[in-house]
């Protein structure tokens, strides 16, 4: 019948079907390309009688590398030739076209592909391209040296071969990018984990930077942070071949590079040849023999922190690098971002626990020099500066060193006098009343720039110090080194508010305690001007009146019995007013205390006492006046309540001298319960103690007897020690009720 193929065309379809089932096996068994590549290339040359058969995938550089060959003569290209594009060729028309093509005559052919058909002695050739998912991946060439051309329909015969050539490419392919998922998945899930468990930042660099690397097959990586001075410094380095970027590197941004493109774009970037590059990374990059290379950059909450970029030697790399570095870059930004986070809540922690030490302080009274001893220490410790002082302005232009610390050894003196001018913190501070810093101390100048200068520093930032709305004094922090953290002026002044605070609470306080002072003094002078006046006027006027009456008296009449009677009376009488006058002037103010002092005045208080009282005293000079006042009303409402009230049949009196402080100590074996609450005159006496920078205590148990107390300073305008010291300077005057010892 017509149209039926005869025997031969039966044995050539039972060939075609044949070979391309062999080839199928191959495909079905998910073979390596390269085994499904040289058996397309065999078969299809083998059936098609050709005498040489080559398949080439054409390469983004413009070439076609040959990746099978097969021969029927022994003449063939080798697998790996880079046949360049160019001129009349096969592999050239095929990847101009994207069609199959037809060449009769090789000596019409030319470029590097026909020329090298020609050294083999290739006459003619048919060529079909290879297409994989809708793209050109390559061609398959048969030829022969035969002068005539290929026999018509040899290029359908080929298409059956390069559809399965392009199904074992697509499946590679397919199981390459899969198992390059699963690679990649595996890589950012290890990295995930250590983000996950908090693992330090520079570990976490490390394993970015080299799972990275590897999973894109590069030959280095690195990650690089932008710096404030405008420069980018490598903190992760990972390569393949041994050489790599040595972690801490750094270099300026400028030129076209990585670094620079991506600081000025904040987009990802590539460089395809380094020949075109530029800048002072790039040298570096080169001695390392980079020829191209892929950057994405490191996000961290919204800001650009760094990047990440990885390197190739051989060319080019592919297209996707970018979106697979970027899932690296994430977890860094994310790494780095909590690092951050922990950073900063631990800052706030410690910062939180430093201001609430010295709050303590300030809401325990401390005195002033111990407020600021701890505010400087803490502040510097914190923002971890090398140098910290508060200084306080004084009249005519000059400050003064009030507290200081240092972790270098060098430190101001305390109390150093120094003139404001010039152009340094304290001055700028004491001239704008805000903030101020200075970043480099060779641009300072002035007596203080000079005197920080000597003592090593080298950038400082300061704040003013605000008490009740007028400029007390400034507070720095300095660095022997590079220049303080932005935010440290906020972070400082948390610190001069407790530092103002404790100031003005120590004005406050010694305004009231001058002023209670003065009340006392004050009252004290009324009382010794009233016993002066009843002793010179009343008393004297009233010993005049006695003696006239006594006078009268001699005078008298004989047998003026009852008239010597009633003059007799009215002279006792007078005695016993002058007396009484006497008793009250006495206690005005005790004539033998402004006379001789405290223990004369001690003495005749215990020897007029109706309760024994066992007197030590161990002080033999006189005091100031209101110390010697205090004592003296203390012991005496001691000794008489114990005598009226308590019901005592024993007292003891310590009076001793320690560290500047009058301590003064009255203890009775009484029936106990005294309080502020019902003794008006204990009040007094605890104002009175307070109102002179001391202390009074009443310890007075039920049943268990009295014990008082008073610590008064000696010095004007000093205070008596604080509770903890004094509990360690009167460890063995605690009162135990025993009685009499």
């Amino acid at each position: 019948m017509a149209g039926m193929p005869g025997p031969v065309g039966h044995d050539r379809i039972a060939e075609e079907r044949a070979a391309l089932r062999r080839v199928a096996t191959l495909v079905g068994r998910a073979a390596p390309p390269e085994a499904v590549f040289a058996a397309v290339t065999e078969e299809a040359g083998r059936l098609l009688g050709a005498h040489h058969a080559t398949m080439s995938r054409y390469d983004p550089d413009g070439s076609a590398r040959v990746v099978a060959s097969w021969s029927g003569t022994g003449a063939a290209f080798p697998v790996g030739t880079l046949l360049p594009l160019g001129g009349r060729n096969a592999h050239t028309l095929v990847f101009q076209t994207r069609r199959p093509a037809r060449i009769s005559d090789y000596a019409d052919t030319s470029g590097p592909p026909g020329r090298a058909a020609r050294e083999f002695g290739f006459r003619a050739s048919v060529s079909v391209p290879v297409m994989v998912e809708g793209s050109l991946w390559g061609v398959l060439v048969v030829e022969h040296t035969r002068e005539e051309p290929l026999p018509p329909g040899t290029g359908d015969r080929l298409a059956g071969f390069t559809e399965l050539a392009a199904t074992a490419i697509a499946n590679a392919q397919a199981r390459v990018e899969l198992r390059g998922f699963a690679e990649e998945q595996a890589a950012l899930r290890r990295v995930a984990t250590m983000v996950a468990r908090a693992a330090p930042p520079e570990e976490v660099f490390a394993a970015v930077t080299e799972e990275a690397g590897r999973v894109l097959g590069t030959h280095r990586t690195a990650m690089t942070r932008y710096d404030p001075d405008g420069a980018a410094e490598v903190v992760a380095s990972w390569s393949s071949i041994g050489a790599a970027f040595p972690v801490g590197s750094r270099w300026s941004i400028g030129g076209r590079n990585l670094p620079t493109m991506i600081f000025q774009t904040g987009r990802a970037a590539r460089i395809d040849d380094y020949a075109d590059a530029s800048g002072p990374i790039v040298d570096a990059v080169r001695e390392l023999g980079a020829r191209a290379a892929v950057g994405v950059p490191v996000i961290v909450e919204g800001r650009l922190w760094g990047l990440m970029m990885v390197g190739s030697m051989l060319g080019p790399l592919p297209a996707g690098t970018e979106a697979q570095l970027a899932g690296f870059t994430e977890l860094a930004g994310t790494a780095i971002a909590n690092a951050e986070a922990r950073v900063e809540l631990r800052g706030f922690a410690e910062e939180q626990a430093a201001l609430r030490r010295v709050a303590t302080l300030v809401a325990q009274g401390a005195s002033p020099g111990e407020v600021f001893a701890s505010v400087t220490e803490e502040a510097g410790r914190l923002l971890h500066a090398d140098y910290a002082a508060m200084k306080r302005y004084d009249p005519d232009d000059m400050i003064t060193v009030t507290a200081t610390w240092s972790t270098t050894g060098a430190a101001f003196p305390l109390g150093t006098h120094a003139r404001l001018g010039g152009h340094n913190v304290p001055t700028v501070i004491f001239q704008t009343r805000q903030p101020a810093r200075i970043d480099d101390y060779t641009s300072a100048s002035g007596p203080l720039a000079e005197l920080a200068f000597k003592f090593g520093m080298r950038a400082s930032v300061g704040v003013p110090v605000n008490v009740e709305g007028r400029l007390w004094g400034v507070m720095l922090v300095g660095s022997s080194g590079e220049p303080l953290p932005a935010g440290t002026e906020a972070r400082l002044a948390g610190f001069t508010a407790l530092a103002a605070t404790a100031i003005a609470n120590a004005e406050a306080q010694a305004a009231l305690t001058a002023s209670r002072a003065r009340i006392v003094a004050t009252a004290d002078a009324t009382r010794r001007r009233i016993e002066r006046n009843l002793h010179d006027g009343a008393q004297q006027r009233l010993v005049s009146l006695a003696l006239d009456l006594r006078a009268a008296q001699a005078t008298a009449p004989p047998g003026a019995g009852q008239l010597e009677q009633e003059l007799d009376g009215v002279a006792a009488g007078l005695d016993d007013v002058l007396g009484e006058l006497r008793e009250i002037a006495r206690g005005l103010h005790p004539a033998v205390l402004a006379e001789s002092g405290l223990l004369p005045a001690l003495r005749t208080l215990a020897r007029r006492c109706p309760v024994p009282v066992d007197l030590d005293i161990q002080v033999d000079r006189r005091l100031p006046e209101p110390v010697e006042t205090a004592a003296y009303y203390t012991v005496s409402e001691a000794l008489t309540n114990a005598a009226k009230h308590a019901h005592a049949t024993a007292a003891d009196i310590l009076v001793a001298e320690n560290d500047g402080v009058l301590h003064v100590r009255v203890r009775d074996n009484g029936r106990g319960g005294a309080d502020f609450s019902h003794d008006s005159g204990l009040v007094g006496l605890k104002d009175r103690a307070e109102a002179l920078g001391g202390h009074f205590r009443l310890h007075s148990p039920p049943g268990e007897g009295t014990a008082l107390e008073i610590e008064l300073p000696l010095e004007p305008g000093a205070t008596a020690a604080t509770p903890s010291r004094r509990r360690d300077m009167r460890s063995g005057l605690r009162y135990s009720a025993r009685g009499r010892r």
